[in-house]
């Protein structure tokens, strides 16, 4: 009669990696803060070229789609290569995404966020709020920008270092290298869905605004 096998030792989960220097900072605790919250944090933006007047003409509709479109298009670059890890970076992230619209900016999809957002005040005509919008807006991504390349520089030390030396945070400037690396655009375009969603009914309610007399100066 054989014994019987002796049972398998649980899995020893691995250790995390140590916390760097950039993710103990003061901006990067801040910026985990806002990064929890990041998904209320624009609706004060679309409240105020909801809410404010102004009269908005076909060209502030060209000019507001065009941004809008250009957002979204590096926005799907950006989870296209990077899959939806992107909308949920935290200490788990298991790969260093250095290809595609990554290889051209650090932070693509917060830059697409940008330009959407502008879009939306362009479409409303409340140009004074362009300014206060990119001082808020510099302000906001700056902060959680910080927490993620201090969490980045904690999992991936020298390999992230040299991936941000050579890659703008915010500007995209062609990469010195051609890196290739895979897109998942149709899980992209799946993940974009609620957004898409979103525009629509942000669009609508634009529309409304017009209509209905609330944008008179």
């Amino acid at each position: 009669m054989t014994s019987p096998m002796p049972p398998t030792p649980p899995a020893v989960p691995a250790d995390d990696p140590p916390i760097s220097e950039a993710e103990r900072s003061t901006s990067a605790r801040i910026g985990s803060i806002l990064f929890r919250h990041r998904g209320w944090l624009p609706v004060p933006f679309l409240l105020v070229p909801l809410l404010a007047t102004g009269a908005p003409d076909a060209m502030n509709w060209i000019l507001g789609i065009v941004l809008i479109a250009l957002g979204e298009v590096i926005r799907l670059a950006g989870v296209a290569a990077a899959g939806t890890v992107t909308r949920r970076r935290s200490r788990t992230v298991q790969r260093l995404v250095t290809y595609g619209i990554f290889a051209w900016m650090r932070n693509p999809l917060y830059v697409g966020n940008f330009l959407i957002w502008m879009g939306f005040i362009v479409v409303s005509d409340v140009l004074w709020f362009i300014p206060i919008a990119i001082a808020l807006f510099a302000i906001e991504y700056t902060l959680i920008v910080r927490y993620e390349e201090g969490v980045l520089e904690s999992i991936f030390g020298a390999e992230y270092l040299a991936y941000k030396d050579r890659t703008s945070r915010w500007f995209p400037r062609p990469p010195a290298t051609d890196e290739e690396g895979e897109h998942h655009w149709g899980e992209a375009w799946r993940s974009e869905i609620s957004t898409f969603l979103q525009y629509l009914v942000i669009t609508a309610l634009f529309i409304a605004k017009q209509k209905y007399g609330w944008n008179e100066r």
